[in-house]
Order: structure tokens, then C-alpha cells, then sequence
């Protein structure tokens, strides 16, 4: 779901997927045929829904099988794009160099581990999962960002979110009933986002290729790495079902490719600030995706966690709105 993030850049850790830079908008740009209101609705559902099609994917493909898929149709979209917008892929083996480690850690990465990790554990709590990627962000970028300051706002965020976390996990019961193994790929997962941020930030900035053209780029280089890694771990399906078929395409083609370009529209217009606000409703629309249309298990503690996870990640974002407003 991650994009790459070029040019201006800003001093924040963003939960996933980053929101490239805003551009000043050029004098006499149509305006988008759909309000921002509305693209910025259709973003957060179909990032939302992400997670329960993982799930249906999983249950006719294996997890390295359902990430190649998804990265094979949101590449195809995105080269549409890119041959509508008459645009090239970008130029340079230094360039390809680090677009290979961004795809590696923003998108074939994290992309197996939330399949794994749904192999064993609901697609609700993979969702949930996703949200804490703001706070290990801020803890890498106080490590690896010399620019990047804690403040008593953003620590207090910090602690906010891992109580909702423990929360969601059930800690006052010992863990009971968790997989182990599911949750922390699924957290692995969401820490891959802000390692690949702070590479991309390192390497990337700056670039003189458009975003469409880094992510063009991006997608096609995960997309030959899960090539090579998936028949090497899995064996071809014996047939190929219908529903769990229809899943990975949208995955991909949906939750991959058009929301990259969604995502391109909406900060381009209104910025990155209210732009990157679509991940604070995304596991609200997970837990009810999975509830909803799985039948996946609802107790207290999983809303009430996942609401103190949105709002410890919210506070270790404020400083960096308070600097995109400047």
C-alpha cells in the first residue's frame, strides 16, 4: 500500500501507506471531476477492505502466491497510468538500486507478512495491527532522523498507542487465545513501512522522476522479486478458485494500483496533512469488514484498543501537522 516519496519532503513519520509531497498546484489545473470528500471516502474503504481480502485470497492461494498477485494487477494499473500520462519509468541503475529496496521493504515484505500472518489471525486484528506503523516510525526517526525531536505530545502519543495495543491484545488476561506467531508478523509487517520510509527518505529525495514514475518503478521491481521467491516456497494451484481469485485482483488492482493513484490526486490537492488522515479510519474499516462479512469475533476490548491505538498515533503525528501548516 506504500508509496515511494520524493522531492519536498517534511520532518514526519506517517503511518502507512506515506503520502508523497505536496506540490504547489499549477495555475489552471482542471479541477478533479469528484470532490476530495468523496475520493478520500472511496481511499479509506478500499485501504479498509484490504485486510478481508487478504483473508478470502488466503483461502484459495498461498501467502507468497496472494502478495504476487497483488502486486501483479497493482502494476498493471499503475503501467496504464503511466501510458495514459505518457510517462516513462525512471532512468539510472542507481535509481533502480534503491527503488528494489523500497519495493523490498514498503511492498514484498510487508505484503507476505500480513498473507502469513492472516493464515492465523483475523483479518480485524491484521488491521489494527497496521495502525501502530506511526509508532514505530517515531521511534526509528528519533534513532535514525537527526531533525526528528521527541516532545512530551508525541512520547505521550508513543505510550498511548502501545496501552491500545495491549489492550487489543487482551494483556490483563495473559494473552490468552492470542496466536503469537500471526500478531507479531502482523507487527512486523507494520514496522516494515517506516524502515522503508526513513531508506526511501535517505536515498530518494529529491529525485528529479515524478512519483508516478517511482512507483511505477517500485511495484515492478516487488513484483520480480515475489516472481522469484514464490515458486521457489510453493507449488502451482491445482485450480484456481473463483472467489479467492476475484479477492487478489482487487487486492492488486484496487488496493494497490488505484489507491496509489487516489492517494497522488488527494495530496496533490489538498495536501499531505489531511491526505495522510485516511489511515486513522482504516482499521476502523477493517474490524467492520471482518465482522460484518467474515463472521470474525468482536469482544470490547478489540474497538476500544484499536480507538487508543488511532489516538496515540494521531498525538505522535502533531508536530509534523503543526509544521505542514506553516
Amino acid at each position: 500500500m506504500a508509496s515511494v516519496t520524493t522531492r519536498r519532503t517534511t520532518s514526519r513519520t506517517a503511518p502507512p501507506p506515506p503520502p508523497p509531497p505536496a506540490s504547489a498546484p499549477a495555475e489552471g489545473r482542471t479541477r478533479p471531476a469528484l470532490d476530495w470528500r468523496i475520493r478520500f471516502a472511496a481511499l479509506t474503504l478500499v485501504w479498509g477492505f484490504s485486510f478481508l481480502l487478504i483473508k478470502v485470497g488466503t483461502q484459495g492461494f498461498a501467502p507468497f502466491q496472494v502478495t504476487f498477485g497483488r502486486l501483479l494487477f497493482g502494476s498493471a494499473v499503475l503501467g496504464v497510468a503511466l501510458a495514459v500520462k505518457r510517462e516513462r519509468l525512471p532512468r539510472g541503475l542507481r535509481t533502480w538500486g534503491h527503488l528494489a529496496v523500497a519495493g523490498l521493504l514498503l511492498n514484498a515484505l510487508p505484503f507476505s507478512l500480513f498473507a502469513y500472518a492472516e493464515l492465523t489471525i483475523p483479518s480485524t486484528l491484521a488491521g489494527i495491527c497496521n495502525a501502530t506503523s506511526p509508532l514505530w516510525g517515531m521511534i526509528l526517526s528519533l534513532v535514525a532522523l537527526s531533525e526528528d525531536r521527541p516532545t512530551r505530545r508525541r512520547v505521550a502519543g508513543l505510550g498511548l498507542g502501545f496501552l491500545g495495543v495491549l489492550t487489543v491484545l487482551g494483556a490483563w488476561q495473559g494473552f490468552s487465545g492470542l496466536d503469537v506467531r500471526g500478531t507479531a508478523l502482523a507487527l512486523l509487517a507494520s514496522l516494515s513501512y517506516p524502515v522503508g520510509w526513513i531508506y526511501v527518505r535517505r536515498t530518494l529525495a529529491g529525485n528529479p522522476h515524478s512519483n508516478l514514475s517511482l512507483t511505477g518503478g517500485q511495484l515492478l521491481l516487488a513484483t520480480a522479486q515475489l516472481a522469484v521467491v514464490t515458486p521457489l516456497f510453493t507449488s502451482l494451484p491445482a485450480r484456481l478458485p473463483l472467489v479467492p481469485l476475484l479477492a487478489v485482483a482487487a487486492l492488486g488492482a484496487l488496493g494497490t494500483g488505484l489507491a496509489v493513484l487516489l492517494q497522488f490526486g488527494l495530496v496533490s490537492e489538498v495536501g499531505p496533512t489531511t491526505a495522510q488522515m485516511v489511515t486513522y479510519f482504516i482499521p476502523v474499516i477493517a474490524t467492520a469488514a471482518g465482522v460484518a462479512l467474515l463472521g470474525e469475533p468482536l469482544t470490547w476490548s478489540t474497538p476500544v484498543g484499536a480507538l487508543i491505538v488511532i489516538a496515540g498515533a494521531a498525538l505522535t503525528q502533531s508536530r509534523a501537522r503543526r509544521s505542514a501548516r506553516r
